[in-house]
């Protein structure tokens, strides 16, 4: 497979905007962050900054392992979040049950589909 593919733009892409929106609208992010968590706000910002910065290492052929392994790393953190928001109403941010379960399987989808490019 050609190195840059459409979908490695996209994926590219995904997480540069993803991590964008951490700083347009840290709000949103702050309501679902947990509880036992500490210092939300920089821990929505740095979570943000990783995105921009795992997104864009993608683009570069040298550095696409590194970006890799951590966006793998960040989404296996990113999975407390998920599951903190299943554990009350009030942490589920007015988000109906059944598409917070169905964040679950899409987290894991996101993991494969970044671990599929180690294999070039």
């Amino acid at each position: 497979m050609e190195y840059f593919t459409w979908h490695l733009y996209l994926m590219s892409g995904i997480y540069i905007l993803a991590g964008s929106l951490h700083f347009i609208k840290p709000k949103t992010y702050l309501r679902i962050m947990p509880r036992y968590l500490p210092a939300h706000l920089r821990l929505v910002y740095l979570s943000g900054a990783a995105e921009i910065l795992l997104g864009a290492l993608l683009l570069f052929k040298a550095y696409k392992d590194w970006a890799i392994y951590g966006i793998i790393s960040m989404l296996l953190v990113f999975l407390l979040v998920h599951f903190y928001m299943l554990s009350s109403k009030k942490a589920g941010a007015g988000i109906p049950r059944w598409a917070l379960l169905l964040r679950l399987p899409l987290q894991f989808f996101l993991i494969w589909w970044a671990y599929s490019y180690l294999q070039y």
